[in-house]
């Protein structure tokens, strides 16, 4: 389903925000505009405040700003079609006719997904029938109630090879339908499907909207091979970026009282139960670790979900798996926090053992992720006996705080870090080394204007570590709008790449966020959509400047196809620019500042830089005198 800029734009023209938003804030008027206490933050005088003229809010206390359709997917987590598709019934608006070829797409998948919604209702079916009999008291032993099962959709498939094929096939279904589906499996060697799941405890795995994708199936059998198995990758399902109890775990956020809830990742079907059950929205992933793209739905959802994991040898590597993939993607906004749970249970034994109010307790007990990858790389680096595996502690730590993508977060968890270092080796120097920071900083401070001023070309080097490339940053970024396809292959670089650039900087993670949608988006919603969101100004600043860098993928004249390859590579070009200009800085900002040492080290990038620049004048992407 996508959506045209004038659709928008009549729907938001339908409804007042303040009576949008006045279900969920308490309003008051005051003068031209309505204020209310923020729903993001907690406070005790109003600074959230609505315009019906100008169609939108603005919340002073978290700096959020947007209109109805972006405080519904902040307040309830819903996607943009979501959002649009909830407004448009309350307006009396209908939905847009799709298109064909989209429309022929959907027909397809909504095939499979009824395929799957009869396979759930004979799945339900059998847990009820003598053959579930086993699976029955199975939940019983694991004091999940009969009234829960409708809730989660819990079935039982029977230890028949073939017993939903038939099922399905006598409504009608097409064995080749059901294998693309993952409910069958096509014997590589040839001959007939057979089911996918038997003799299994199943659980219907549900996308973002509240849709059948899949099913994971627990093996009743204690000799079975794979004690969980999921379906395959599939039209409707993709492992990677789904989370299992998502819907769920929405609605429970959307109904707490605490705004500050967080979502909570556990490790299994039965725990995501276990927690739901007791008000706790949790989700799990399909059975791995976290994949970068399921901590992109968790960040949408929540800035700071929990990890919960077994306190154990096990669990402790598993939350360290966690820390190193999710170490880069770090921002201000966008972190995790770890509960860790003693004496080897899980959330579904606390439930049953200690009771819902226990496990409320274990989930709020957190610890916060610096402190995680601090004890990580402290059990990393062993005993601490001699100087050299201090040291070596110290340059990991460092290291670690590199790895984040932010620059300025990257800076305060190289401080905290460090920090954090002395107080385990040299408690007694803490306070001393404390009380001489600032004085140590005012000194490095001079250093660094005593060389600047010695020579050009420290001068220089000055004048490259303050300013941005606005032509290359407004070229890309105007690129990015026009080929959304492109954003999302390089997400996660541009998320945690800073361009210097503070206002271009959220605009750019406002763009990857919005394009998590963009087959909803028609001709010109993108850049509408970054408007509503505040950037208005932002984008007049990278319409100025960016035709000075004549990028050909911005012609109107430009092959799509061409265009997309050349606003690739000018993305890569522009990410290694940047971590060039991030690596001088760092020069420039590193404890171990030398001003002698500073000139050679800088010399060295810049000669990268300039090689650079000769690349990007080679690749004729665009005129490389434009781009500093």
């Amino acid at each position: 389903m996508r959506f045209d800029e004038r659709y928008i734009e009549e729907l938001k023209g339908r409804l007042r925000p303040s009576e949008v938003i006045g279900r969920t804030v308490k309003l008051k008027r005051q003068g031209r505009e309505w204020v209310g206490l923020s729903p993001f933050t907690k406070e005790k005088s109003p600074s959230f405040f609505v315009n019906d003229d100008k169609g939108f809010f603005h919340d002073f206390s978290s700096g959020k700003h947007g209109d109805i359709i972006s405080f519904l997917q902040e307040t309830e987590r819903l996607s943009f079609v979501e959002a649009v598709s909830r407004l448009a019934g309350e307006a009396g608006m209908a939905l847009p006719a799709e298109d064909p070829e989209a429309a022929e797409r959907e027909q397809k998948r909504q095939g499979l997904a009824d395929w799957l919604g009869l396979a759930q209702k004979w799945f339900a079916a059998n847990l009820r029938r003598s053959a579930g009999v086993a699976t029955r008291d199975y939940l019983a032993r694991r004091g999940l109630p009969e009234d829960q099962w409708e809730r989660f959709g819990l079935g039982y498939a029977p230890n028949d090879r073939e017993g939903l094929k038939s099922a399905l096939v006598q409504r009608g279904a097409r064995p080749g339908d059901l294998v693309e589906a993952g409910l069958l499996i096509a014997p590589e060697g040839g001959g007939a499907p057979y089911d996918r799941f038997r003799d299994r405890l199943m659980f219907p795995i549900l996308d973002a909207r509240g849709r059948i994708v899949s099913f994971g199936g627990r093996a009743m059998n204690p000799d079975d091979r794979a004690k969980y198995l999921n379906g395959p990758e599939s039209p409707l399902f993709h492992k990677g970026a789904t989370l299992y109890g998502l819907p769920e775990a929405r609605r429970i956020l959307g109904a707490a009282s605490n705004s500050d809830q967080a979502l909570i990742v556990v490790e299994g079907y039965m725990d995501v139960i276990a927690c739901q059950r007791a008000g706790l929205p949790a989700v799990a992933p399909m059975g791995t670790a976290l994949t970068e793209e399921q901590m992109a739905v968790l960040w949408r959802v929540s800035s700071e979900p929990v990890l919960c994991f077994d306190g154990d040898a096990a669990g402790l590597r598993a939350a360290y798996r966690a820390v190193e993939r999710a170490l880069p993607l770090l921002k201000p906004d966008r972190t995790f926090s770890f509960a860790m749970l003693s004496g080897g249970m899980d959330p579904d034994d606390l439930l049953r053992e200690k009771g819902a109010s226990a496990l409320r307790d274990a989930m709020a007990a957190t610890k916060p992720f610096a402190r995680v990858l601090f004890e990580k790389e402290v059990a990393a680096a062993g005993p601490l006996d001699r100087p050299e595996r201090e040291a070596g502690l110290l340059a990991s730590l460092r290291k670690s705080a590199a790895s984040i993508g932010d620059p300025d977060l990257s800076r305060t968890y190289k401080d905290y870090l460090v920090g954090a270092f002395f107080q385990l080796v040299r408690p007694s120097e803490v306070e001393r080394i404390q009380a001489n920071k600032t004085i140590y900083r005012d000194r490095k401070a001079r250093q660094t204007l005593n060389v600047l001023d010695a020579t050009p070309e420290a001068k220089a080097a000055a004048v490259l570590l303050s300013t941005a490339p606005p032509p290359l940053v407004s070229a890309v970024v105007n690129g990015l709008i026009a080929y959304p396809d492109v954003v999302q292959a390089h997400a996660e670089l541009l998320t945690t790449r800073a361009i210097g650039d503070a206002d271009l900087s959220r605009m750019i993670n406002d763009l990857v966020s919005l394009t998590y949608d963009r087959a909803a988006f028609g001709s010109g919603l993108l850049r509408s959509r970054l408007i509503a969101l505040g950037h208005e100004a932002t984008l007049r600043r990278v319409d100025r400047t960016a035709p000075l860098a004549h990028a050909p993928f911005s012609s109107q004249d430009a092959l799509p196809d061409q265009a997309r390859a050349d606003l690739t590579k000018a993305v890569e070009f522009l990410v290694r620019q940047l971590a060039l200009s991030r690596a001088l800085e760092e020069l420039k900002r590193d404890d171990d500042f030398d001003p002698k040492l500073f000139l050679g080290a800088f010399n060295q990038l810049k000669a990268e830089r300039d090689a650079l620049d000769r690349q990007i004048k080679s690749a004729e992407i665009w005129d490389s005198a434009t781009i500093h």
